[in-house]
């Protein structure tokens, strides 16, 4: 039976840290060969565990012996195999699922930038150019149909769940209008239009992301009557007006991009309107192992960054915002309430 070191010496937790390529490979390979799915909640062999997901039980048993010495899957005394809070979340049918952001986060392309972090800190910018020879989103989009699948369903899960999160913080009674910028599917907005059953909202993306809405919002969906849904690019222009605007998790691009994008949102909205702005903070916050990394990784691969609280708030006061509260949203998101000037 595996069991979890307690307190391993300074040495050894360095020998674990630079073996941290392991752990995450560990976690991608229970993730693509589906471990979490076939083991339910009775105890498993590594036997009949292989045989469900088609691996040799001998090196099926040595991926599970590295994952529960982090806490994925706990081996019981007789040698079988059960769930950990941790190894559900490996499950796709976990409402909790963080299947696909563990499967984004160790993509292809990510092993092939990480080696090149010197650089990006040398340099200050991304290295996934010089690496894929185009810009990003491009890559993702055109040559890598995989990979863009699973960006696609990691961004719809953490908006889902974070969702929930920011309906329940704000209080929107009396607001009749609301604006997700950058909205993605548009997860937020719908799930504040079910909690205010009488407010409208507008979603507002890229033309490729929109097309595929929430189907909440679209024609025929519960939404769809108090929604609309506008193609466009937030950091060229904001043609809409509402009560609130909501911007989560989208002023990480360069400092130009942000500053437009924050523009827009001031020139579009009438005096005294709210503005909230949701964002992972790289200080402040329980999470900072996890927001530390996804900042590290935005260097790679967008040139971008994760702010702290005073980069956000220095953001916002340029843009001639005006802060009040800051909440966290959960342990990885803040909440910037702000309004324009009256």
């Amino acid at each position: 039976m595996t069991t979890v070191e307690q307190a391993p010496p300074p040495s050894m937790r360095f020998r674990e840290l630079v073996f941290g390529a392991a752990r995450a490979a560990a976690v991608r390979a229970a993730a693509r060969l589906g471990v979490a799915d076939a083991l339910d909640d009775k105890p498993m062999s590594a036997e009949d565990l292989a045989a469900a997901v088609k691996t040799q039980p001998k090196t099926l048993r040595r991926l599970l012996r590295a994952l529960t010495c982090q806490g994925v899957f706990a081996e019981r005394p007789d040698g079988t195999f059960v769930h950990t809070e941790m190894s559900r979340l490996l499950r796709e049918d976990d409402p909790q699922s963080l299947r696909y952001i563990a499967l984004w986060c160790t993509e292809p392309w990510t092993w092939n930038v990480w080696p090149k972090l010197d650089e990006a800190v040398r340099s200050g910018h991304n290295v996934f150019e010089d690496v894929y020879g185009k810009e990003f989103f491009d890559y993702l989009n055109n040559d890598a149909p995989e990979s863009a699948h699973v960006f696609n369903r990691a961004m719809t899960t953490s908006s889902e769940q974070s969702a929930r999160d920011v309906a329940a913080l704000l209080d929107l009674s009396g607001v009749s209008s609301v604006a997700d910028i950058g909205g993605g599917q548009g997860q937020v907005v719908a799930s504040l239009l079910e909690k205010h059953p009488s407010m409208h909202g507008t979603l507002l993306d890229l033309p490729g992301v929109v097309e595929n809405a929430d189907p909440r919002l679209r024609d025929g969906g519960p939404l769809a009557d108090r929604v609309r849904i506008v193609a466009g690019d937030c950091r060229k222009d904001i043609p809409v007006q509402a009560d609130v605007y909501i911007i989560k998790n989208i002023l990480e691009w360069d400092d130009n991009s942000t500053r437009r994008a924050l523009a827009n949102v001031r020139k579009a909205a009438r005096p005294g309107a709210r503005v909230v702005v949701i964002e992972n903070l790289v200080d402040d916050t329980p999470s900072m192992g996890f927001t530390t990394a996804m900042d590290l990784l935005l260097l790679l691969n967008v040139g971008g960054a994760k702010h702290t609280r005073q980069s956000m708030v220095d953001r916002l006061t340029d843009a001639g915002l005006v802060i009040g509260e800051v909440r966290p949203v959960n342990p990885y998101l803040h909440a910037f309430e702000c309004t324009t000037p009256a």
